[in-house]
Parts: C-alpha cells; sequence; structure tokens
C-alpha cells in the first residue's frame, strides 16, 4: 500500500500495491503494522457496507462523539464517489476545512478519515457500494451530523439536486452540531 497524507492532518489517500498477472492481480488491503508504523489508529472492530442504487445519492455528514469517535477506512467496491472529510477538531490548524476525493471501484484507492472528523459522499453512478472499516462500534447516542449544504463549510457537490434521507435533510449546520456535541447530548 502506498499512503499519501492530505491537507487534513491524520488523513490519507491509500494507494493499493497491485501484483498483477494474467489472471488479474492481488493486493493488500490492510495491514495494521504499516497503520501504526505512521501513527494511524490499527484497530478494527467493526465494517459495514452502503448500497446506493442511485447515481446523485448523498450520505453525511456523519460522526460520533467522544468517546466512541471513530477512525474509518473507506473504499468504493462498485461504482464511484465524491467522498468528502471535514476536520470538526477544535484544537486542529485545518478546523472546518475539508477535502474530497474520487474513490472508484476501478481505482481501487482508499481514504483514511481520523478521529475527530465528520465524513459524507456523493454517488457519481447508479448502483454504488462503499465498504467501510472502523476503529470504534456504532453507538446511536454518539451519532452526530452536519448539513451537507452548510454555508459556513461551502463544500462543492458534484452534481445538483442530490438525493437525501429525511434524517441527513434535518442535520443542523456546522456551530450548532458542534454546541451539541460539546454538551454531549
Amino acid at each position: 500500500m502506498f499512503f499519501r497524507s492530505l491537507d487534513i492532518p491524520g488523513a490519507y489517500l491509500l494507494e493499493l500495491e497491485l501484483l498483477e498477472d494474467e489472471r488479474g492481480f492481488f493486493a493488500r488491503a490492510w495491514c495494521a503494522r504499516e497503520f501504526e508504523a505512521r501513527g494511524l489508529n490499527p484497530r478494527l472492530v467493526q465494517c459495514s457496507i452502503s448500497f446506493n442504487k442511485q447515481r446523485g445519492i448523498l450520505r453525511g455528514l456523519h460522526f460520533q462523539t467522544r468517546p466512541h469517535e471513530e477512525a474509518k477506512l473507506v473504499r468504493c467496491t462498485s461504482g464511484g464517489i465524491y467522498d468528502v472529510i471535514v476536520d470538526l477538531r477544535t484544537d486542529s490548524t485545518t478546523f472546518r476545512q475539508w477535502i474530497a476525493i474520487e474513490l472508484t471501484a476501478e481505482n481501487h484507492r482508499m481514504l483514511y478519515i481520523p478521529e475527530g472528523c465528520a465524513h459524507g459522499f456523493q454517488t457519481l453512478r447508479d448502483r454504488t457500494e462503499v465498504f467501510y472499516q472502523m476503529s470504534e462500534f456504532y453507538e446511536p447516542r454518539a451519532v452526530r451530523g452536519v448539513r451537507w449544504d452548510d454555508p459556513a463549510l461551502a463544500i462543492r457537490w458534484p452534481l445538483s439536486q442530490p438525493i437525501l434521507s429525511e434524517r441527513d435533510l434535518g442535520l443542523p449546520i456546522l456551530a450548532d452540531a458542534l454546541k451539541t456535541s460539546a454538551e454531549g447530548r
């Protein structure tokens, strides 16, 4: 695996080292030692899959509060996504900044999202599947989110008129989300 640090501290783009022959390829997609060597959280306790029927579905921006903050490793296994990380760590030099990476089944890229960051994506193709590996268990009481269209973030999503769940449509703007997280609700 090749690790490329991104503009948000602790966030990495991972590219697989493909060992190819006439049959296809083999690649290692996880190695705790390589993550530890870079100071990344090597703990994996849960894996999830998100299947999305249509192009334009937007999921996010989601995160979990302390003590259930989670690092995520995300890979698109079918289709393609525009994957977004927002730094919510108030002590970070990139607080409130975001980055986006296109992940597709063909480019085999993975995105490492550190604890304290919100995550979301928009599907670029029909029938898109996303595979997540997380460092913490899902804790419903710790789940929070930020509106996808918060003007304070000004995220440039690739497709207009996204398809959102009722839950994601009701997420607060960043200022309110941070206030609620600090209050521990």
